[in-house]
């Protein structure tokens, strides 16, 4: 079994906290993982980010080759199709339906939604919806992660325990609302 995942949006959106949770969670199952990212100019808002190869088997590389992901979470919507050339032919996008305008000549929300729904299996959700709902604005990307989880092979139960340890030394209110956001996520994949 394996699952290869890019986790793609803008800086400062909490995709490292998407990968490290995922990551921790297959290790806890006894899989192996390899990660590379990027996040050079995630302090100015600028893209990030991660190819996470989840597997029950070694990994040789620790980059997803093109047509290969079988998962890409996009926690900002025209991220996710920067990353579409690499998305498997039974491959699922998960994007965030909130935009971050942060260039000039940004498409309307629209056109990079159409394109989107293109793809062989998607799910689209308000996150920062999500993260308002449960009154903690940070954990969109825990909604994020929630409605990926139905397509990335692990444990439900691994991936909330995970949640909790690496938002524990937060307390348990962040804890507490970041499972929250993550169930919102999960149902609303479940549901569509």
């Amino acid at each position: 079994m394996k699952t290869d995942i890019i986790i793609s949006g803008v800086g400062g959106q909490g995709i490292l906290s998407i990968a490290a949770t995922i990551g921790g969670a297959a290790l806890k199952k006894g899989w192996f993982i390899k990660q590379a990212e990027t996040h050079g100019m995630s302090q100015r808002g600028g893209a990030v980010v991660s190819h996470l190869r989840i597997s029950d088997k070694p990994i040789a590389s620790d980059l997803i080759p093109l047509g290969k992901a079988d998962v890409i979470i996009s926690v900002e919507p025209m991220e996710s199709l920067r990353y579409l050339p690499y998305l498997s032919e039974k491959g699922c996008i998960v994007s965030n339906s909130t935009t971050f305008e942060n260039i000039k000549n940004y498409p309307p929300k629209d056109a990079i939604l159409e394109e989107i729904k293109k793809a062989p299996r998607f799910v689209i959700l308000d996150a920062e919806n999500i993260a308002k709902e449960v009154k903690n604005p940070k954990a969109s990307n825990m909604a994020m992660l929630g409605a990926a989880s139905p397509f990335i092979n692990i444990d439900n139960e691994l991936i909330e325990e995970n949640i909790s340890e690496i938002f524990k030394p937060k307390g348990e209110l962040v804890v507490l609302t970041n499972i929250q956001a993550y169930k919102k996520g999960r149902n609303i994949a479940k549901r569509n």
